[in-house]
């Protein structure tokens, strides 16, 4: 069953238990689906999983304005969302495999200081691609090669 089979399955659920929160968050991903499909990009997993990392990211943005406005009820409706959406990205890496990875990385590469970074960031972005915050990568290849 693909993505857009697996949505359409889980819309017709929610609606019939009448989960309009769930419903909403469905109907975002199926929105995405929807204009990958018409994009020139397609639908690929690749695809799918950039452009619902984005949405992600974005609720989770919103809800961190949310949050320093005190309006913990749109705070955690974001945080839902997030959540929903997040089902349908890979298991992200743990911290300690991705400085795992990236102390690979970075040998193979032969990196040693900070002028690397971009070096090294080229190459984790492509392994980490969908499996992995790239805020989180980041900030590790600093500790590393700092």
């Amino acid at each position: 069953m693909n993505i857009e089979e697996q949505v359409n399955a889980e819309i017709k659920t929610a609606m019939l238990a009448k989960d309009a929160k769930k419903l909403e968050a469905l109907r975002g991903i199926k929105a995405v689906v929807l204009l990958l499909k018409t994009s020139a990009e397609g639908l690929t997993e690749e695809s799918i999983n950039k452009a619902l990392q984005k949405e992600v990211k974005k609720r989770k943005e919103s809800a961190d304005i949310y949050k320093t406005q005190n309006r913990a009820d749109l705070e955690s409706e974001e945080m839902f969302q997030a959540g929903i959406i997040e089902a349908y990205l890979p298991k992200q890496m743990s911290n300690e495999d991705i400085k795992a990875e990236l102390v690979k990385i970075i040998a193979d590469l032969g990196a040693s200081g900070a002028g690397d970074m971009g070096k090294v960031m080229g190459a984790a972005s492509k392994t980490f691609a969908g499996k992995a915050d790239n805020k989180i990568v980041s900030s590790l290849v600093k500790q590393l090669l700092g």
